[in-house]
């Protein structure tokens, strides 16, 4: 399982400001996705391990569902509506694939410089 990380230490680390990162992990803790200590040596913690979250979870909790076109397209022509339902089942399905390990292993470290010759 992954390491407890404290808020302070992720604000800096993702230049946020801690109240607005502190809201997004209470989400994400409602949402079951993240656990928390409090108390010396406490923090947030995933639940499970990064391979079995993915970041179709992680948008829902946070911004509820994929939705281009909102729930009531009711004034868009039903050719557009058919175009943003298949659009929609598309992104889902990569979010739903794509795991919080995916996301890490192509996350660039950013304090390395990379020069091609």
């Amino acid at each position: 399982m992954s390491a407890v990380s404290q808020i302070e230490e992720l604000s800096v680390s993702e230049g946020m400001p801690p109240k607005v990162l502190e809201q997004i992990l209470l989400v994400l803790k409602k949402a079951d996705l993240l656990t928390s200590k409090r108390g010396v040596g406490g923090g947030y913690q995933l639940v499970r391990e990064p391979r079995q979250i993915t970041v179709g979870e992680i948008l829902r909790a946070v911004d509820g569902p994929f939705l281009p076109i909102g729930e009531n397209p009711a004034s868009i022509s039903a050719g557009l509506v058919a175009c943003f339902e298949e659009l929609t089942e598309l992104v889902n399905a990569h979010l739903n694939s794509m795991t919080l390990a995916d996301v890490l292993t192509r996350e660039a470290p950013r304090s390395s410089m990379y020069f091609e010759i």
